[in-house]
């Protein structure tokens, strides 16, 4: 018996501008249960787009997005959302709450009991490593790494299944963005999410997913694993990409043997 992919969309398109603008084509992509899907590729090929599909946050003009064998367009909008973890760029934090009362929205709106939202935070703030005294901190006084975590704690609050990443770690340092992508993962292994997040970073996508979708003009060109799109690719906008990473271990490799040889 064949399994249900968690994620299911066939043959997507969504246009703008009264259909001037095909910004989705033919779009299919699937997504196994649990795993952590990288959707690459550069800025307007349409990632966030086909993302957005997932929640209803936009709806595509044709094809069909499936969670779990259902079709999304038949779901209630708001309560779909409220199922579905979401991480923005920039953490997109209220700032009018306090970390407590952002990271408990969800929950609250789900109508959960104060009790039982309160412990829920607190059992947050340990597992993206942020002090219990953070609860009543003003957004505006936290760190980009830290409101970041924030706004990892949030998605997962009302503990789902599935969470959705728009270029979560862009706006972060090289170091914070490592340190906080490595917690993310480890958060995605422990609670057994299913994880699709839209990058532009080949390095990103590679350290962090287990599998990878390459856009590039609205289309999904492949969907692989890291190891099968770094092994050999027909196809020259994936081979390009690949080359990348390779180039950059060739070079520090080439900086680490010379050591402190004079140039």
């Amino acid at each position: 018996m064949s399994i249900i992919p968690s994620i299911e969309i066939d043959n997507a398109c969504k246009s703008f501008d009264g259909g001037r603008t095909l910004v989705v084509r033919r779009a299919s992509l699937r997504v196994k249960s649990r795993s952590f899907l990288a959707l690459l590729g550069t800025t307007g090929s349409g990632k966030t787009t086909l993302l957005k599909f997932i929640n209803r946050l936009i709806r595509p003009d044709s094809g069909t997005v499936k969670i779990d064998g259902d079709d999304v367009a038949t779901a209630d909008a708001p309560q779909l959302r409220r199922k579905i973890g979401y991480v923005f760029q920039g953490a997109a934090l209220f700032p009018n709450m306090s970390v407590e009362e952002n990271i408990g929205i969800t929950p609250r709106l789900l109508g959960w009991q104060q009790a039982s939202i309160a412990e829920r935070v607190k059992e947050l703030l340990d597992l993206v490593e942020l002090p219990q005294r953070y609860c009543s901190r003003d957004p505006a006084t936290l760190s980009g790494g830290e409101r970041q975590r924030v706004a990892i704690a949030r998605s997962i609050a009302a503990r789902p299944r599935i969470v959705l990443m728009d270029e979560p770690f862009g706006a972060l340092d090289p170091v914070t963005r490592d340190a906080v992508g490595a917690a993310y993962r480890k958060l995605h292994d422990q609670l057994g999410l299913t994880t699709i997040m839209v990058t532009h970073d080949v390095q990103e996508a590679l350290l962090l997913a287990d599998q990878i979708a390459v856009m590039k003009a609205g289309e999904v060109l492949v969907n692989g694993t890291p190891q099968s799109l770094m092994a050999a690719s027909d196809i020259p906008d994936v081979a390009d990409l690949m080359a990348m990473p390779r180039r950059w271990a060739e070079r520090i490799r080439t900086i680490v043997d010379k050591g402190d040889e004079p140039f």
